[in-house]
């Protein structure tokens, strides 16, 4: 088995941010994300079925969430987020940002 890294190799293209599914199964899926000084539209919540367990790998990030909250998050800092707790990202760094995701029920 050859070990692959969440790290390189990073698309070429970050006009928008890029999901990748590393896992997935019936009860869980792991996304990497890599942003470039993206964040959602003012309307863009999003607002899943599943929890999300989400750590920034590298770069820097600030989810919003609806009653107001925040929570900025450097490398190495993860956040659980319920299901149904709607929330956007309000900005990530302007330099690369690589996400790890846990989706699960």
């Amino acid at each position: 088995m050859k070990p692959r890294s969440v790290l390189d190799p990073l698309p070429r293209d970050l006009r928008a941010e890029v999901f990748e599914d590393i896992v997935r199964s019936e009860s869980v899926r792991i996304e990497r994300i890599v942003s470039k000084g993206h964040s959602s539209p003012v309307d863009g919540w999003y607002d899943q079925d599943e929890h999300e367990w989400v750590m920034v790998v590298r770069g820097r990030a600030c989810l919003r969430f609806e009653d107001g909250a925040t929570c900025e998050l450097s490398a190495g800092d993860y956040v659980n987020i319920p299901a149904h707790s709607r929330h956007q990202v309000a900005w990530t760094d302007p330099g690369i940002t690589i996400w790890l995701a846990v989706f699960y029920r």
